[in-house]
């Protein structure tokens, strides 16, 4: 510290000379995990000196500029040629050191737990970096900015690359991101339409352009201003179809130049290309913040546990691929959620309801056309056998929801006396 004495004294004494700049660039740990190098490369380049350097340096901001990043170069130098460091620039340079070190620290200890296999470790630390500024968050009053893992997701909505229209915004992002997590879900051509995060419209078919009609027509009027992702390509006849209706995003893994065409004579249209949109996650965890604190859970990743017909009648094969399409949909609806389909396509959906039987009513009076025959998926148990009694009265012919009630028992005896069949998946989905 130049202003004090017995500092200076002690370097006269011993013929140290000061250092009045240092410039870091940390070793290349980053790149070296995401090139997929070995455990001994890795901790090989784990940086000890670097780090060291630049926090002392830092700590001592008044009489030392230090620098990681060579963007800020040209600032310094100008300063310099100009006189001296402004304190302001120097604090801001210290800031910059000390959320460098964080986030490189963070890295390798995010990566030595997955290695060792700790899933939810004493003390927690996460690492992103910022993607993009948006204009505002859900509403305009708010800000907002986008965030990406430090460590890339090949599959994560953050890699895609946008080919036309506006800047995606914050709902825009929250919702492309839910239709590309229900999406994934599907390995034949499948179309998913999304709305305030919540599906509006789901199918699959032998095409693109048949699920995306069918998951388009199943509920026109909620598709409006909506996102709707793809996991074929989009062709001209998809395209022309798309155009037809107001919508925020069309994502997909790939475009014909005439289907760009076409798309592209929507100017605000936000198309997003993205060659990896199918790829399943994988071993992920979800986050939820809440005020002071924060929620981690592994990702719910599955569909069925273990599958049990409870009913007298037992449904058919066709019912039972309903049944898991149904469910795959229901998984990714805001709780209390009751699905409704036949053949691969999503008659009418209840979300977000505060009781089961409302998310029935809300899927069966939604839908337009007769849920004759169709099957019902529920993301939970029936606390009662009014949805069932629902279900029967509407013509549903099969059921299926995980069971677990105190009173599974009412709705089995229902569904028995109403002639449906019924399966308990053994398995959850709630999503708030």
């Amino acid at each position: 510290m130049r202003d004090n004495s017995e500092h200076m004294a002690q370097l006269d004494k011993l013929n140290i000379d000061t250092i009045d700049v240092v410039i870091v660039n940390l070793y290349p740990f980053k790149q070296t995990i995401m090139a997929g190098k070995s455990f001994a490369e890795a901790v090989e380049n784990i940086d000890i000196g670097g780090p060291t350097m630049l926090r002392s340096a830092a700590k001592n901001y008044k009489d030392v500029v230090v620098l990681i990043d060579p963007k800020d170069y040209d600032k310094v130098l100008s300063e310099m040629e100009a006189g001296s460091v402004s304190i302001e620039t120097r604090t801001y340079l210290m800031y910059k050191v000390y959320q460098h070190t964080a986030v490189y620290d963070s890295m390798i200890a995010n990566y030595l737990r997955n290695k060792i296999g700790i899933e939810y470790p004493d003390q927690l630390t996460l690492a992103f970096e910022r993607a993009d500024e948006l204009r505002y968050g859900e509403n305009p009053h708010q800000s907002a900015a986008f965030y990406q893992e430090t460590i890339p997701v090949g599959n994560s909505l953050a890699e895609a690359t946008q080919l036309g229209g506006k800047q995606l915004s914050f709902n825009n992002i929250n919702d492309a991101n839910g239709a590309l997590a229900l999406l994934k879900e599907f390995d034949r051509p499948a179309a998913v339409a999304i709305k305030h995060t919540n599906p509006c419209g789901v199918a699959e078919a032998d095409t693109i352009y048949e699920a995306y009609k069918k998951a388009h027509d199943s509920d026109p009027v909620s598709v409006f201003g909506g996102i709707v992702a793809l996991n074929g390509e989009v062709g001209e006849d998809t395209a022309s179809e798309l155009i037809k209706t107001f919508l925020e995003i069309v994502i997909a893994p790939s475009f014909t130049d005439k289907a760009l065409e076409i798309l592209r004579q929507k100017q605000n249209l936000r198309i997003l290309v993205h060659p990896e949109i199918a790829l399943k996650n994988k071993g992920g965890y979800e986050y939820k913040k809440v005020y002071g604190g924060l929620l981690v859970q592994q990702a719910d990743e599955t569909v069925f546990g273990e599958l049990k017909v409870v009913t007298k009648l037992a449904p058919s094969d066709a019912q039972l691929k309903d049944m898991e399409f149904a469910m795959k949909v229901v998984k990714h609806c805001k709780s209390n959620a009751i699905v409704v389909v036949k053949d691969g396509v999503t008659l009418g959906i209840g979300v977000g309801q505060t009781n089961r039987i409302w998310a029935t009513n809300q899927a069966i009076e939604h839908s337009l056309t007769s849920v004759k025959g169709a099957v019902l998926g529920s993301d939970a148990f029936f606390p009662f056998d009014d949805c069932v009694t629902a279900a029967a009265k509407a013509g549903i012919a099969a059921i299926v929801q995980p069971g677990g009630s105190k009173r599974d028992e009412d709705s089995i005896v229902k569904a028995d006396e109403c002639g449906i069949a019924m399966v308990f998946s053994g398995q959850r989905h709630f999503k708030h």
